[in-house]
């Protein structure tokens, strides 16, 4: 009897612990009614301690921030803890959700944690999502949300206090993606191939104009995701959302990218290049998304739409699983089989989209600031009628894909690159000859203000050539036939808008290291001309054509130069090469 009855109160302890345990789990977000968001260091305790109690939690740890921080990365999984193999074996399906990537838009941080609380707290829920494996990033730029104010988001409405848009070192980690500055991009890159993630989500806070809507989607551009993969992303994925969000009464309209306007005169979707987190993640397949909520709407209306954003993003991710993840097995292949790849567009101005856009009237009005005009919102004039989307891209430039790139082993920042983005190569046994197309250099713009750390170069041309380049044991051969051609054809064609010759990975060839002095080379040139008269007729042809030619004397033997054997071949020839197929 003593035996029972000490039995039942160890029941009745045991029953106590486990709601106190529970009650625990209540949230910072939730005890300030919606207006205040946990530091770095409560977002990690409050998932260390979701770890501990839920077998269905991991917490696991991806290399370093450039804050000296680790990155973490919490997963759940019905079937219990989760190693990073395992991740990497699971033939669940995989969401990856990335939070704080810019720490003063929290948002995702607080939705975060309530999805996996309520998740592993709920049967139904982990019933729901067992063929599943969520994974969170729950702060990604943690060196700016330690760097905790309450002024630099002079915008937005809530939360009291959060973190800075630049990381430790002051970079924006969402244009830093492509070009891995940072050992957070590094990070992330290694995340992202451990997972390898058939859904990306990305939460932010907007700015720009101001509408009804406290939540927007950014969904990635489809005609640049191309294919299968970007029809059902526009046909399928984008109206399953706008419709589930809008049984739960939550309107939804495509991200206002507006700008010094209104958005009653209509705008184009956002093109997202491999700078930006879903253009990056559109590299190896994967259906991206950006969520930006509203800036001006109050912070708990916010984290509370993310929050139903995820889940019907994972509702769908679920009921389309066999699909997307055949559309992702052949996606690669069928990008290989059209022989040509695009990789630059333009706004289609002819044929947009057209839907009931839910805005306030905007005017220009005196400020009461300056001595100039202020735009203002006024928001007892709401209205719901039809704007023009643009949201459809045309090809501007393609690339014939070749059957191999060819990269000289000294290369290493570009090396470290393919190596951190799990990029399939081989390298030569021995020197070896090769006929290969080449890439000279021939026009590109610079900006002038710097930008994330780099002087970026645009609106690239090439010359291209064949020729025969002798090869050194130990260089690269890179086929393109793997999963990882986007990312080959986005950062090794040089025309790319997100390029390594665009991000300053080649600007050692646009110096010359060798050159001339005019007085000796006067002698070499005459002679140079009369032992080939095909280049001396053109040589001429052109002082009769071009009158700032013929008033140059200096330009005229520098033309000379470079044609003959001494102008040295590295210089504007881009050190990677290409195998036709």
């Amino acid at each position: 009897m003593k035996k029972l009855i000490l039995l039942s109160i160890l029941l009745i302890i045991a029953s106590c612990y486990q709601k106190e345990v529970q009650s625990n789990f209540t949230t910072l977000f939730e005890t300030s009614k919606g207006t205040e968001t946990p530091t770095y260091q409560e977002v990690i305790a409050f998932y260390q301690k979701l770890a501990k109690n839920y077998t269905e939690i991991s917490l696991l740890e991806f290399g370093t921030t450039d804050s000296d921080h680790p990155l973490h990365l919490v997963v759940f999984n019905a079937n219990g803890k989760t190693s990073k193999n395992q991740i990497a074996n699971s033939q669940k399906n995989r969401i990856l959700i990335n939070n704080g990537i810019h720490p003063g838009e929290s948002d995702g941080i607080d939705a975060s944690m309530l999805l996996l609380r309520n998740i592993v707290q709920n049967d139904s829920l982990k019933e729901a999502y067992k063929n599943d494996l969520i994974c969170v990033i729950p702060v990604y730029n943690i060196g700016g949300a330690l760097n905790r104010n309450s002024h630099t988001r002079a915008n937005q409405n809530g939360p009291k206090a959060y973190g800075f848009r630049g990381n430790s070192r002051n970079y924006d980690l969402n244009r830093d993606f492509i070009k891995s500055d940072t050992k957070n991009a590094k990070a992330f890159a290694t995340i992202f191939h451990a997972v390898n993630p058939d859904v990306f989500i990305d939460n932010h806070v907007s700015n720009g104009a101001d509408y009804q809507y406290a939540i927007t989607h950014l969904f990635t551009q489809h005609n640049k995701l191309g294919g299968e993969l970007g029809n059902f992303l526009e046909q399928k994925m984008r109206p399953y959302l706008e419709n589930s969000l809008e049984k739960k009464d939550i309107p939804i309209t495509p991200y206002v990218n507006v700008w010094g306007s209104t958005p009653d005169k209509g705008w184009s979707q956002f093109m997202d290049s491999p700078r930006y987190s879903t253009g990056y993640t559109t590299l190896f397949n994967t259906f991206g998304m950006m969520v930006e909520t509203h800036m001006l709407k109050p912070y708990k209306i916010r984290v509370e739409q993310t929050y139903e954003l995820l889940v019907s993003m994972l509702d769908f991710t679920n009921e389309n699983a066999t699909k997307i993840k055949e559309l992702r097995a052949n996606a690669a292949k069928n990008i290989i089989a059209k022989k040509t790849y695009p990789i630059r567009y333009k706004v289609d101005t002819k044929n947009p989209s057209q839907f009931n856009f839910k805005g306030y009237e905007g005017t220009y009005i005196d400020s009461k600031v300056t001595n100039g005009k202020r735009l203002f919102y006024d928001k007892n004039k709401p209205y719901e009628k039809p704007v023009d989307y643009f949201n459809n891209f045309i090809v501007t430039k393609e690339v014939t894909i070749p059957k191999a790139y060819v990269i000289p082993q000294g290369w290493h920042n570009v090396i470290k690159q393919l190596q951190l983005n799990n990029i399939e190569f081989t390298r030569f046994k021995k020197d070896t000859i090769l006929n290969v197309e080449v890439n000279h250099i021939k026009d590109f713009k610079t900006i002038s203000n710097p930008y994330e750390g780099h002087y970026l170069h645009y609106n690239t041309t090439v010359n291209k050539s064949m020729d025969t380049v002798q090869f050194t044991k130990g260089d690269l051969l890179i086929p393109t036939s793997q999963s990882g051609v986007r990312y080959l054809l986005e950062t090794l064609e040089a025309e790319a808008v997100d390029s390594f010759f665009n991000w300053n990975f080649f600007d050692t060839i646009l110096q010359r290291k060798e050159g001339f002095s005019s007085y000796v080379f006067e002698d070499k040139a005459e002679e140079f001309l009369n032992q080939h008269p095909i280049i001396k007729a053109e040589f001429n042809s052109k002082l009769a054509s071009d009158t700032t030619f013929a008033k140059n004397s200096g330009a005229q033997l520098n033309w000379i130069y470079q044609k003959t054997p001494h102008y040295e071949k590295a210089h504007m020839r881009l050190p990677i090469f290409k195998i036709a197929n």
